[in-house]
């Protein structure tokens, strides 16, 4: 069965999960996460995106946060290939670093934000990382630290999630570690996965609904029925104008392409031919390097543009041909 498209809806909250490829380690010491939550608190700060909670693992990591004009799809893809062209620079490796695509589903807030900055926090724990409350209490690869210590991190909401505990901060930042720590005996929680109501009450058949009681469910979204229907529909309604932006940007790319075919007096027919003269290699990257940082144009529109595979593009970039 074909992958079903992302939902991206500004302003939605999105519990996102990122593995390496096969498992592999994605954070072998202190300076590469040092590095990963740098360019975290970059993508956050230049998109807008809400961090509530966060945490590192060795081979994967958690993200709460909150959707901007700009999407969750922008921000994820800047995030990941910075990270894994440095990652591989500085550990002399090569090839994908994550998983193909990244698990990303939409929450509904009223219900599952505080139940999921605990879940995330907890991560830790249930990784046998730390053992006690007081031991993550000062671990510094999850956002838990910060909720709690007299020096917050500057780019994560910790104000929207302690106001949630009480207005003065002293007494918010100890209800909010009670909290924390009687999530401890509740484990693996499978429903924060996805999958709509029935995968929160554990219901593995709409069938197990009485016909008038079934219920819209969707493996992007943790929610009620009710909470699917109006973040699919709302999500329908953006594709709309997506449809015009969509040939806009062709349109934008096609102009680029001219214009830099004209600097570099080739034709721009010649740019997707076989030839690797100078000037159509210098021409490429060129074309390249405004797709995809002025447009925001993927590897593989990018390569379907100047006539490369997405792994000649992918090797520009890795390379530092294209910043």
């Amino acid at each position: 069965m074909p992958r079903r498209p992302r939902l991206d809806v500004e302003g939605t909250l999105h519990h996102v999960m990122v593995r390496g490829i096969e498992r592999c380690t994605i954070f072998r010491d202190d300076k590469d996460r040092e590095r990963f939550m740098g360019r975290l608190e970059k993508q956050a700060e230049s998109t807008g995106t809400k961090v509530y909670a966060w945490a590192l693992i060795a081979n994967h990591f958690h993200l709460l946060i909150r959707s901007s004009a700009s999407g969750i799809a922008t921000f994820m893809r800047r995030l990941l290939t910075g990270y894994a062209v440095t990652f591989n620079r500085r550990h002399r490796r090569c090839g994908h670093l994550f998983q193909n695509r990244y698990k990303s589903i939409i929450c509904d807030e009223d219900s599952y934000l505080l139940e999921l900055v605990r879940y995330i926090h907890l991560n830790p724990i249930r990784a046998d990382i730390v053992h006690t409350m007081k031991e993550l209490d000062s671990y510094p690869w999850t956002g838990h630290k910060s909720l709690i210590s007299p020096k917050p991190i500057a780019w994560q909401d910790r104000e929207a999630v302690l106001s949630y505990f009480g207005k003065a901060e002293r007494i918010a930042k100890r209800r909010y570690r009670n909290y924390v720590a009687e999530g401890i005996s509740q484990g693996h929680r499978s429903e924060f996965a996805g999958g709509g109501l029935m995968r929160s009450l554990d219901i593995k058949n709409n069938a197990d609904f009485k016909s008038a009681d079934r219920v819209l469910t969707d493996e992007r979204i943790l929610g009620t029925g009710d909470f699917v229907k109006t973040i699919i529909e709302r999500a329908a309604a953006k594709r709309k104008p997506e449809i015009i932006l969509k040939s806009q940007r062709i349109e934008a790319a096609d102009r680029i392409i001219e214009a830099q075919c004209q600097k570099a007096g080739i034709n721009s027919a010649m740019l997707k031919g076989e030839s690797r003269t100078e000037a159509i290699v210098r021409t490429r990257v060129a074309v390249a390097e405004k797709l995809i940082h002025e447009l925001g144009f993927s590897y593989v529109e990018t390569a379907r543009k100047i006539g490369v595979t997405k792994a000649g593009v992918s090797k520009m970039v890795k390379r530092g041909i294209v910043s």
